[in-house]
């Protein structure tokens, strides 16, 4: 696997994976990306709150927190609630210039309530565009400080004849809440598993839809089977959000969690990366590892150097949890993102398939981890339980190697995903074969942490 380093590069523009027929799971998230796509979402507001509604009546309801404004959390304070109803900005002419309703990334995200005229030289230190992509409006947004202003595309900013202008944002930011999801689907062991996006961000669909309409669905399969571990499925707004999460919640997670899983932009075809941690060595580190490279040998590892994300806050000083991020293209390196170009055209019903199924894999593999040892004393004589050919051949099968390799290697003292790492295999193909083993008294199963 590459590790890329922090300095960000072009991901080419290379698609991963096939088409999907219509009934696919793809096709299905991608149709909630659709429903979602309108709903303004910031770190407060109505719009949080309506997207998880329809999250949880998609796929499963979540349990509702709310975290009222002035609200310490460490070092942080959660700030006034934000709700916004329309914006426009009026020409000279008094032609609209840019109009909320048409695309809710046009106000600059936490304005304050105006309704002012303002000649076209005092505006511009309001106006937000950026130059190298002069056809797309940027997500700019002020949580703390209060501001207003409007982003629009460069080229019409340029454009912009000189007068007097007529702003107005009809807005809300008074003392509210902020809105949590969460709910824990309990499994045969209290240990925990984490799985967490954020929920904050208008129109976008890559940055902010994919994590958590794939953490929903992978949620709704969660509880549809028999669980070892005890899965905690969070959404939150990023940063101050995780930072709330948490302060209520560290403890726990402290004692119980033994991976987790932050899901950001994992629905467009371009790539597979993930963020490590700051070491790079937790059971998470090594899952997403295996996985990402078994799905796509070119799949990018970032060091903990490229964060940018909520991983940063799970493996902060003092915190430290072992929580990776996992991605198709990383945030912040792909020529949309953070601007109306993150639309549904980039994220598709295959890059949302692609995601949700590296996400399952991970989980699948915390799942079937185990140490395996064999039984018995040398080779046995796989002829005698049916796992080779009665004829020799100078190419043996691809299965039998795989079996005989398994064997080879289950002396006890690695587990199931160090083991599969070693003989060059996805755990998927490999836990079959260890079943097959066990079924005929050839391998033991023993606890993880029985390894020597």
């Amino acid at each position: 696997m590459r590790l890329r380093s922090r300095h960000l590069k072009k991901i080419p523009d290379r698609r991963v994976g096939a088409a999907l027929k219509p009934d696919t799971i793809g096709a299905e998230l991608h149709h909630v990306a659709e429903e979602l796509f309108p709903i303004c979402r910031s770190i407060t507001g109505d719009g949080v709150r309506q997207t998880l509604d329809v999250l949880g009546r998609r796929f499963r309801p979540f349990e509702i927190s709310e975290v009222p404004s002035g609200t310490q959390c460490f070092d942080w304070t959660v700030p006034d609630e934000w709700n916004i109803r329309g914006a426009r900005l009026i020409g000279p002419d008094g032609s609209t210039v840019v109009d909320f309703q048409k695309n809710n990334l046009h106000v600059l995200g936490y304005s304050e309530p105006i309704d002012i005229e303002i000649e076209l030289d005092e505006l511009q230190q309001h106006l937000h565009s950026i130059e190298a992509l002069p056809d797309a409006i940027p997500y700019v947004t002020s949580y703390y400080n209060r501001n207003w202003g409007f982003c629009l595309p460069h080229r019409q900013r340029k454009q912009l004849p000189k007068g007097k202008y007529r702003a107005i944002i009809d807005s809300t930011l008074a003392p509210g809440a902020m809105t949590l999801g969460e709910y824990i689907l309990p499994g045969e062991s209290a240990d925990e598993v984490l799985i967490s996006s954020y929920i904050c961000h208008p129109s976008m669909a890559n940055n902010e839809l994919s994590g958590p309409i794939v953490a929903s669905a992978i949620g709704r399969w969660l509880g549809e089977k028999k669980r070892r571990f005890t899965y905690r499925i969070a959404l939150f707004p990023e940063t101050i959000g995780a930072i709330a999460y948490l302060h209520r919640n560290l403890e726990q997670l402290k004692q119980r969690l033994i991976a987790g899983f932050h899901l950001s932009c994992i629905g467009d075809d371009r790539a597979y990366s993930f963020v490590a941690t700051p070491n790079a060595n937790t059971f998470a580190d090594r899952v997403a590892r295996h996985v990402y490279q078994s799905i796509d040998s070119t799949a990018i590892e970032y060091d903990f150097l490229d964060r940018g994300s909520d991983e940063r806050q799970f493996c902060a000083p003092n915190v430290a949890l072992p929580v990776v991020t996992l991605m198709r293209s990383r945030f912040g390196s792909f020529p949309e993102y953070h601007t109306s170009l993150d639309d549904l055209s980039l994220v598709t019903p295959s890059g949302l398939e692609g995601g949700f199924q590296a996400v399952k894999r991970c989980i699948e593999s915390i799942e079937a981890n185990c140490t395996p040892r064999a039984t018995g004393i040398g080779e046995p004589q796989l002829r005698n339980y049916g796992l080779r050919s009665d004829t020799s051949a100078r190419d043996l099968d691809d299965y039998f190697h795989l079996v005989s390799d398994v064997l080879a290697f289950a002396d006890g003292r690695r587990d199931l995903l160090g083991l599969s790492d070693r003989v060059r295999r996805p755990i998927w193909e490999v836990i079959p074969v260890i079943e097959r083993l066990e079924s005929h008294g050839l391998i033991e199963r023993l606890p993880v942490e029985t390894a020597g």
